[in-house]
């Protein structure tokens, strides 16, 4: 078992885990014990603060006498002030709160995502206090992994010699009406005027329902806010504006005699007789209430209690509230243009949510509990699986959304301090759907297949133009006119990588089991992609692309390059089979012929004995262009290829070559007194791999865009890539310097950024998770590979809706099901294929061993404890 690193407030100042669903939004929950970026309302806001709102302990003791409380939040540490990240920005409330009310003196936090558990740690408290805190995340589940919903358990354990009483508290401001971006005073912000909120009693909770029943339903503000706690006869202060009032009322409740209420008398009485009388009415124009709950303890020496609160929320109006790409578009108007969301039409408001949760608690909580468990049962070290876990984060970041239709959106990022360049400070970043960067993701496409699929249909029935191409952004919402013929932005015309991703991406979902009905549905879409891609790239019979060819840096290539090569050859090759498998047998055969030629071109015209380098053609400009440098992507056709069981597009001993330059050359140890011309994303004893370097001199006057930059996403493909080709120390060297940037000390591991906070390139990162153990499954095969671990070692696998680990032994390797079902008619350990007839099922807690380099029979062992 890996056990989850443990990091103290002060030594992990960047920490703050997302706690939210798929599209619903999220809160953080941070390495000091609160709770931040608030980011409920439909627009991204990394800076959003939600006054006021907080966790308190009260504890008290008759002899000695002892009466006490504490804010559960550490003091708030130094900022680092790292570049372009605010993660450790805490706002200026909470230093208030601290400097009237005591905080704890320190928090330890760890987390295997979705869970964060975190300790208070004060030595004068008598009572050890800790918290679990997560949102249900079960993989391959949409409608369960999209509840709008934080889940806290509390652990209270009475260390001292003597009986102790006290009251667990929350506070929440009723939100609902904000507009998610205007900075908040107190309880005065936009939006807010007619708040109230009340007690709801049920089913042995007591919840606290924040609403504005002044607001139009379809006003952007609208919704509901929940608050709720296990205890019955939990304790309310339903209005009230500052927090002294919610100290005095946590202060307020005990009983003098030692005894609990339930003890005292066993029906429920009036819990807030003797509490501050809280305010009445709705609030003013203008204002809103602040509520909050208490849940009141009894403990003799050594006991301990359990608390679970909860957070639910529900804002369902969603409206295009970004700025879209493309020429103005006059004849829009003033429309809002609604979108709405998802999660909301199928889990109703937030007290149904609430309602729910309660009932389904220790269902949820399980169930959430297996893809990270899985994760530390493996023999990975703790690192590797704090960041590999954190990658499903990206999926459920406000980076990401679905609309009331069930379509699945992506913007690049959120708005953020790498972002100031753009279009201001909140919102998401370069909308919508962008091919060229989504070409990196693999986390949504693994976790969450039919989300995956969404966006290809998307890409294929929306954005497709009647010549063909695909331009790399889509508009919102979909029925409104697309960006043909039009200039885009970033780059001006459609993205030709984004293309070509298009048809990996759409190979990639059929192998996934995306079926034979919808491959048929778009195989012919894919076939006028690629024809119009040859039509306008391919000019002689050598089969290479060139010509102006727009990429995802932001810039037009040009001349004969293998960024864009080998997306060609890894898409030719994925045409291939999708052919085959549509029955489309001419279609593969031209595919083939004309990805042989071109691969053999590309070889002999880029590989210089050591790396694959551009050459201009008559014409071409070399500015923005990189041509004896050295690419950190130069193969990046390479990795999809592997990703898809493709084999090798070029040949493998000069792909290794390749790659073993890029780490010799692009692995920058140190950045004190680089220049960084754009974006800094590595300073000061930072190590990372720079976008392009220049080993042998050469450095055009005006280079590749961004070529002095350390993009994750890259790092991601390189290091996965490495894997993939056995250059296992190359790979490791890679990730390290990734992970050791984002450690929590000054970035945070939940929000690696690039042109936004929560960027989507970074979900490149499953891949190295299945490349560590040479997963590939192709789900109509019912074929799985893996990469078997050296005997006492195990690897955490995602196969089709499936997921668990491989361990190897001696002379076997067993495979154990961990959640989902899995069918395996084939099973491939490096060189050794074992064929199951009839096919093999694996189901939870079923384990299936094979010989590990020799055909053996099988043992297919059942459930087991």
């Amino acid at each position: 078992m890996t056990a989850p690193r443990s990091r103290l407030s002060a030594e992990a100042p960047h920490v703050a885990m997302p706690l939210g669903g798929i599209g619903t939004g999220n809160v953080a929950i941070c390495g000091d014990g609160s709770l931040r970026q608030w980011q409920l309302h439909n627009i991204g806001n990394h800076a959003g603060s939600l006054p006021w709102s907080f966790f308190a302990l009260r504890v008290s003791r008759i002899e000695p006498p002892l009466d006490t409380i504490r804010i559960l939040q550490a003091p708030v540490p130094e900022r680092t002030h790292t570049p372009l990240v605010t993660d450790d920005e805490a706002p200026g409330w909470q230093h208030d709160l601290l400097a009237a009310h005591r905080g704890v003196d320190d928090v330890s936090f760890q987390a295997t995502y979705p869970f964060a558990r975190l300790r208070y740690l004060d030595d004068e408290l008598p009572v050890d206090v800790s918290l679990e805190a997560f949102t249900p995340l079960v993989l391959h589940e949409v409608e369960r992994s999209s509840l709008p919903v934080a889940m806290f358990t509390f652990r209270l354990e009475n260390r001292d010699d003597f009986y102790l009483r006290g009251t667990l508290g929350a506070a929440l401001q009723n939100a609902v009406g904000w507009d998610g971006v205007t900075p908040i005073d107190g309880v005065h912000g936009a939006g807010y005027g007619g708040n109230v909120n009340r007690v709801s009693r049920r089913g042995g909770w007591t919840s606290l329902v924040l609403e504005n029943p002044s607001l139009p339903t379809d006003a952007p503000g609208y919704g509901q806010l929940v608050l709720a706690a296990d205890d019955p006869w939990g304790i309310a202060l339903e209005q009230w504006r500052r927090p002294e009032e919610f100290v005095a009322f946590l202060a307020s409740h005990g009983l003098a005699d030692g005894r609990s209420r339930l003890d005292l008398d066993p029906t429920p009485g009036d819990p807030a007789k003797s509490a501050p009388r809280t305010h009445a009415g709705p609030s003013a124009a203008g204002s809103t209430w602040n509520g909050g709950l208490g849940v009141r303890f009894d403990l003799q020496p050594g006991e301990s209690r359990t608390v679970r609160m909860l957070l639910a929320w529900s804002f369902p109006n969603r409206f295009v509230n970004f700025e879209q790409f493309g020429p103005p578009k006059p004849e829009w108007g003033g429309s809002r243009f609604w979108l709405g969301n998802r999660y909301t039409t199928v889990h109703g408001d937030a007290a149904a949510v609430a309602r729910r949760v309660e009932g389904e608690w220790d269902e949820l909580r399980d169930a959430s509990l297996a893809w990270p468990s899985t994760l530390e049962a493996s023999t990975l070290d703790a690192g590797t699986v704090e960041h590999l876990a954190a990658q499903v984060s990206l999926v459920r970041s406000p980076t990401c959304f679905q609309t009331a239709d069930g379509r699945f959106f992506g913007f690049e990022g959120v708005m953020g301090a790498s972002t100031v360049m753009w279009s201001g400070a909140f919102g998401g970043s370069c909308p919508l759907n962008c091919t060229h960067v989504w070409n990196y993701e693999q986390a949504l496409a693994k976790t969450f297949p039919e989300l995956e699929r969404s966006m290809r249909e998307t890409e294929l029935d929306v954005m497709q133009a009647p010549e063909g191409y695909i331009p790399h952004r889509v508009i919102s919402p979909v029925y409104l006119r697309q960006l043909w013929g039009e200039p885009i932005g970033g780059p001006e015309e459609p993205a030709l990588d984004g293309m070509l991703g298009t048809v990996l991406k759409t190979y990639r979902e059929v192998r996934a089991g995306a079926g034979e009905d919808w491959l048929a549905r778009y195989w012919p879409k894919i076939v006028r992609l690629l024809a119009h891609v040859e039509s306008k790239w391919v000019r002689d019979e050598r089969g290479v692309l060139s010509g102006i060819q727009p990429s995802t840096h932001d810039i037009d290539l040009t001349g004969i390059n293998s960024f864009m090569g080998t997306l060609w050859l890894a898409a030719l090759r994925a045409a291939e089979e999708l052919a085959l498998r549509a029955g489309d047998d001419g279609a593969a055969g031209r595919y083939r012929e004309l990805f042989e030629r071109a691969s053999r071109s590309y070889d002999e015209a880029l590989f210089d004995g050591e790396y694959y380098v551009q050459r201009l053609e008559p014409g071409d400009s070399p500015e923005f262009q990189w041509l004896e440098g050295c690419l950190s992507d130069q193969v990046i056709g390479q990795w999809w290829a592997h990703e898809l069981g493709l084999g090798h597009i070029l040949p493998a001993e000069h792909v290794r070559s390749a790659l073993r330059a890029v780490v010799r050359h692009n692995l920058r140890t140190g950045f004190d007194g680089f220049e960084h011309p754009f974006r800094v994303f590595a300073d000061g004893a930072d190590s990372g791999l720079l976008m392009c370097t220049w080993p042998r001199g050469g450095r055009p006057d005006v280079p590749t865009r961004y070529c002095d930059e350390v993009w994750t996403g890259i790092e991601y493909q390189v290091a996965a890539h490495c894997f993939r080709e056995g250059l296992d120390e190359e790979g490791r060297r890679v990730v390290s310097a990734l992970w050791a940037r984002y450690d929590g000390t000054r970035r945070n591991p939940f929000n690696e950024i690039e042109c936004g906070d929560h960027y989507a390139r970074a979900m490149a990162g499953w891949s190295v998770l299945d490349a560590l153990g040479g997963v590939r499954y192709d789900a109509p095969a019912r074929a799985l590979e893996l990469r078997a671990p050296e005997p006492g070692a195990s690897l955490p696998f995602v196969a089709g809706e499936s997921f668990g680990l491989v361990t190897a032994f001696d002379d076997e390797v067993e495979l154990s099901c961990a959640g989902g079902r899995l069918e395996l008619a084939a099973l491939t350990l490096q060189d050794v294929r074992h064929d199951f007839s009839p096919p093999v099922t694996l189901e939870h807690g079923r384990r299936l061993r094979v010989a590990r380099r020799a055909e053996a029979d099988l043992t297919l062992q059942g459930a087991h404890d």
